[in-house]
């Protein structure tokens, strides 16, 4: 009865509202005034005909989430559980199965990719790999959910289940994988010292308040040295807080530079976000590792860099972006608390950089372009081993070697190598990334250059000329001309 009395009213007042503004342009408030009477019939006649009407909340919920993702792609309604999973989410602790996701996604898309898993966690233990692609949670196809949402499946009280399905290049089947949810303090960062070439190496997966710490450590490590270079990867980095990317930026470049404005749809400035602190590093080239899932935040961090480096802003910056053009997130959005513990996440404005530009649906472009080639396939690495060589044959000539390694090899070896901690596995997958080496190789370039021809990369700009001279990458252009 009270039900029916409510939606009476709200009729009511749809109806003298939409006569009010009848001969009105048409505006925000005639618009909404007018498709509120709609809706309410809606629920009327949902309420006096249906066969059987549930979860009208859920229902609810859904319809002002579909209203909201008509706006932009980024805007939606949060459910109580996704909303709190979400706060929880922010400070870098939190109970669910450790695995970096795809947060381009869309939500038509029936899947969602894993980028990569949290070092010692539930997904990392399973042997769940980067590219892995989720297709169900506890029995629940992907379609159609928010990225949101499916993140609130993994997430859960700690030492609670989750039975998720993945697809798997050249699986033919499902893989279904039961995992028991943990802690997951996220590794933010991870760094290592190329001891070789003298050059420090640092990625970040995001940007939250453990971030900053890790950061500023390695960095106050690396200072005590003379090292060449540092090579900062932000690559399949989807963003995170701006807080957080001020504070790093701020150990760039020099202190009180505005790292970002954000501008409301009137094209006036709300906020501007300087920097506090003194810079850690001068005069040492920094190579950004960028690619197309380099999204948001990160991408503040790869331009404000680039732009003091490109205008001088900070004295003796130099930064360089190598990749490919990162994703192109310049928008904001503002996550609003509403009744019954729910809360929408709107877009309310676009960031724009120290040089007034904005990212929004344009991205940044590296300096050098070097697109990743990725290892062999299983199947390309079982074909190379059984054919193509000699030893392929079998009756070729065997020649018996004995070593040191092959007497003292361990029975256990294969299960060693399942355990090996993922900073090892990460080592692993560095030794086969050509971005990184081709990094390392501009590094080494800038470096020679400066000693032996300083007036070649005097500046950024000649810098740039000098050093794509000399790197060859599949994009290079190369001049062939035939030997008479």
């Amino acid at each position: 009865m009270k039900k029916a009395l409510y939606i009476q009213i709200l009729l009511c007042v749809a109806t003298v509202q939409g006569d009010t503004v009848a001969n009105a342009p048409d505006t925000f408030d005639q618009m909404t005034y007018d498709w509120s009477r709609t809706f309410a019939e809606v629920l009327q006649l949902t309420n006096q005909k249906h066969y059987k009407p549930a979860a009208i909340d859920e229902a609810m919920m859904n319809a002002m989430d579909a209203f909201l993702n008509t706006l932009d792609q980024h805007s939606n309604f949060l459910k109580p559980k996704v909303h709190q999973r979400m706060m929880e989410s922010t400070t870098g602790v939190f109970c669910g199965v450790g695995i970096i996701i795809d947060n381009t996604r869309k939500d038509k898309d029936q899947h969602l990719t894993i980028i990569d898993t949290v070092p010692g966690g539930p997904a990392d233990k399973a042997s769940i790999e980067p590219m892995d692609k989720i297709v169900e949670i506890d029995g629940k196809s992907l379609g159609s959910i928010s990225t949101e949402e499916i993140t609130t499946w993994l997430k859960g009280p700690r030492h609670s289940t989750v039975t998720i399905k993945v697809m798997r290049k050249e699986k033919q089947d499902l893989l279904s994988f039961t995992l028991t949810r943990d802690i997951i303090k996220e590794q933010n960062s991870l760094s290592f010292y190329l001891k070789d070439q003298n050059i420090y190496y640092l990625a970040l997966s995001t940007f939250s308040q453990n971030a900053v710490n890790q950061v500023e450590e390695l960095l106050k490590q690396a200072t005590k040295n003379k090292y060449r270079g540092v090579i900062l990867d932000l690559r399949n980095n989807s963003g995170g807080l701006l807080n957080a990317v001020v504070d790093i930026a701020g150990m760039f470049v020099t202190k009180g530079s505005v790292v970002v404005t954000t501008k409301n749809k009137d094209n006036k400035v709300t906020n501007r976000y300087p920097t506090t602190r003194n810079p850690i590093l001068s005069d040492l080239p920094i190579f950004i590792l960028i690619n197309n899932y380099t999204a948001s935040a990160a991408e503040i961090l790869a331009g404000v860099l680039k732009i003091h480096a490109q205008k001088g802003l900070t004295k003796n910056l130099h930064a360089f972006l190598i990749g490919t053009k990162t994703f192109g997130k310049g928008s904001v959005q503002e996550v609003i608390p509403v009744s019954n513990n729910c809360a929408i996440k709107l877009t309310t404005s676009l960031y724009f950089l120290p040089d007034d530009t904005t990212i929004q649906g344009i991205g940044i472009e590296p300096d050098f372009i070097v697109e990743r080639t990725m290892p062999l396939s299983e199947q390309m690495r079982w074909f190379t081993q059984n054919y193509g060589r000699e030893e392929a044959f079998k009756n070729h000539i065997k020649v018996h070697i004995t070593t040191d390694a092959a007497q003292n090899k361990s029975p256990n070896e294969a299960a060693d190598q399942s355990a090996k901690r993922w900073s090892e596995r990460a080592k692993e997958l560095l030794q086969q990334d050509n971005q990184l080496r081709a990094a390392i190789t501009l590094i080494n370039l800038l470096g020679t250059a400066r000693q032996s021809c300083p007036a070649q990369v005097a500046s950024r700009d000649k810098a740039i000329q000098f050093m794509r001279q000399h790197l060859i990458t599949n994009d290079t252009q190369l001049t062939i001309e035939q030997v008479p």
